[in-house]
């Protein structure tokens, strides 16, 4: 079949809910992928943040294709010898204590909003509490995930959502202030707000946000499904504010492409939360995914991703932030470690389709922003060419 004809049937056969870039990509190597007829693109969104280490790694195939032989399913009735290592490493590495591993980000949240809400019905022994999220936040398509993302037209064709929600300005803690009350059980937000634009949380609000939360018994629940794992140069964004979670979500590179999740707490909430019959997952934490995740930590170690980062995101701030000074329609660069992103006056979409006609990957964010999260394994070359093949893009604007 051609790529037209691919492009077609795949249009004719699946639910309409992605409009996709018309390539039909076939493998990939490194940081590069190639589509069906063989042409070379720089990847620098790395599945939306998920292929932290890039494709091909030959390590982390190997551990997937010996567990596929092994063992890939048996369901949580049972023990597993791989959940049991992936929750040891994911928890050294988290600083949390109790871990459920999930399908996916959303399924991550879902999980995290009811150990919040179980929580506080635990301590106070009646179920209507509320939790406060944060205006412009994403955090899935669930309708409880949806209740928390702060997008209202994501929210809009399927109200009424979960009740008890509250929408505060991020960043602007008497705004949350504000919406705080005596049923208040939880506070949610992405450490570094992704879809709504790359807003990394300012050190003074997070911080009084913890002490608001330990004064009041309430619940803090950050987001890490796209900043987490080593995207900012530590393992989880918040641990570059030394502001720890009561509940923490992740996903996307903790799998590097195999679906799965995790939602994380402390001693203190798994004591007053979930147990036995008030949650629960078909495939969450089988053997295959969880190998995914040990050999994902496994091979962090092993290539010093932490310290690459910092090294190579430095390089990426200082020629991002050199573009936006050099062309008037780009109009502020913001993020931290390899989350960037530069605001624009261009239509973001078409920017991403003709740098895609460039042999360049590159995602927006909100209505307006470039994203720029490449696999953690680039290097100082392949930001010079991305550059390059962003600025003969930006050029035609001109």
């Amino acid at each position: 079949m051609k790529t037209n004809e691919y492009i077609e049937k795949t249009k004719k056969e699946l639910v309409h809910t992605y409009n996709r870039f018309d390539v039909i990509f076939d493998h990939g190597k490194g940081v590069y992928l190639y589509d069906n007829e063989g042409k070379e693109y720089l990847d620098f969104a790395a599945g939306i943040a998920v292929m932290a280490l890039g494709y091909g790694n030959e390590a982390f195939n190997e551990e997937l294709k010996k567990q596929i032989d092994k063992l890939i399913h048996t369901s949580n009735l049972y023990y597993n010898t791989s959940v049991c290592e992936a929750a040891e490493k994911i928890l050294k590495i988290s600083q949390m204590d109790k871990v459920f591993f999930t399908n996916s980000g959303t399924e991550a949240i879902e999980g995290a909003i009811k150990s919040a809400k179980k929580y506080a019905y635990s301590k106070t022994g009646h179920a209507d509490h509320e939790i406060i999220a944060m205006n412009h936040s994403f955090h899935g398509r669930s309708v409880g995930a949806l209740s928390v993302t702060g997008t209202e037209h994501y929210r809009t064709p399927f109200e009424p959502l979960m009740g008890g929600v509250k929408f505060a300005e991020f960043n602007n803690i008497e705004s949350v202030k504000k919406c705080i009350t005596d049923k208040t059980c939880g506070i949610i937000m992405e450490t570094i707000q992704g879809e709504g634009g790359i807003y990394p949380v300012e050190e003074k609000f997070i911080k009084e946000i913890r002490k608001i939360c330990d004064e009041k018994d309430i619940l803090l629940i950050l987001d890490e499904i796209q900043c987490g794992m080593g995207r900012t140069g530590k393992m989880f964004a918040w641990q570059n504010y030394g502001v720890k979670p009561d509940i923490m979500t992740c996903a996307k590179a903790i799998g590097c492409g195999i679906p799965v999740g995790a939602f994380l707490m402390t001693e203190k909430v798994a004591r007053y939360s979930l147990e036995p019959g008030d949650h629960g997952t078909t495939y969450g934490g089988n053997p295959l995914a969880t190998t995914a995740v040990s050999a994902v930590i496994e091979q962090f170690e092993k290539q010093d991703i932490l310290n690459h980062v910092n090294e190579v995101s430095k390089y990426l701030w200082e020629k991002l932030d050199e573009l936006t000074e050099k062309y008037d329609f780009l109009i502020s660069h913001r993020g931290k470690g390899l989350i960037q992103g530069i605001e624009t006056t261009l239509p973001v979409g078409e920017v991403s389709q003709k740098a895609l006609d460039n042999g360049l990957v590159v995602i927006t964010a909100g209505k307006n922003v470039l994203r720029f999260v490449p696999p953690l394994i680039i290097e100082k070359k392949h930001v010079d060419e991305m550059l390059f093949k962003l600025e003969k893009t930006l050029k035609t604007y001109l």
